[in-house]
């Protein structure tokens, strides 16, 4: 189907914010950048917002992939993306963080975890710094195991489970995230060193084994509570999570 049986006026409004990535097994096309004033605290704070979606078709004909989405169910599935503040490709500095979605703490406000806190100060932290990005990876629930199997992991977890024991009796690996799109997508905006806020050496070593220089690794620990201080413990633990720069009696 050709982009001449798509609204012409449609297409020249989009497809200039349309970019495509191609990939081994298909492209990555990434929408943006998209003005989003984010609210953090007292103060407000411009980002600019980039989506991407993965897809077996390559092609330059944006209008035929636009086509294709309202038969595509997306809101079924998951879209990854995007928060970039500041000068993000060419500043000499950047700090990023690859942040895993979590349904409970990002948008209830759990705390069972520290990922609502973690998301909140990465934002803050890259608004400080003056130059950085915030990848939220949709596919990423309960480090990927997904939201329903994640509610029956939490049901293990109250029986005296701990994250890594609940995710393995489900039949899944402890850790089946995978951050590949997100690398090529990093890699699209930006080619010089990043920081990176993580705990987690598997992040890191994601980064470093793409190619991809990382000038420093920020920890990113806090808000523990009675709620989540065994999850923190089982973290570092058994999870490999990097726990220096913690004061030891606080997890």
């Amino acid at each position: 189907m050709s982009t001449n049986t798509f609204d012409e006026n449609i297409l020249s409004v989009l497809q200039n914010k349309i970019e495509k990535i191609n990939t081994k097994t298909g492209a990555i096309y990434i929408v943006g950048p998209i003005k989003l004033p984010v609210h953090l605290d007292d103060d407000t704070a411009e980002f600019h917002w980039y989506c991407w979606l993965n897809c077996e078709e390559v092609t330059e004909d944006y209008g035929r992939i636009i086509e294709k989405l309202s038969s595509s169910n997306l809101a079924e599935q998951q879209q990854s993306s995007v928060l970039v503040y500041g000068d993000f490709t060419d500043a000499e500095e950047a700090i990023i963080r690859m942040h895993s979605i979590c349904h409970t703490g990002d948008i209830f406000g759990s705390k069972r975890c520290d990922c609502g806190y973690q998301l909140k100060k990465s934002l803050k932290t890259i608004v400080e710094e003056g130059t950085g990005a915030l990848f939220y990876l949709a596919n990423h629930e309960g480090r990927g195991i997904g939201l329903f199997s994640k509610a029956m992991a939490y049901i293990l977890q109250e029986h005296e489970y701990d994250t890594v024991d609940a995710n393995q009796s489900l039949g899944f690996v402890d850790d089946a995230r995978n951050y590949d799109d997100a690398i090529q997508v990093l890699k699209h905006l930006r080619t010089k060193p990043v920081t990176l806020m993580t705990n987690n050496p598997k992040k890191l070593n994601a980064l470093q084994s793409a190619g991809l220089k990382v000038s420093e690794r920020r920890p990113l620990w806090g808000d523990v509570s009675v709620f989540n201080e065994n999850y923190l413990k089982t973290k570092i633990k058994r999870s490999g999570h990097l726990a220096e720069e913690t004061p030891s009696d606080s997890i």
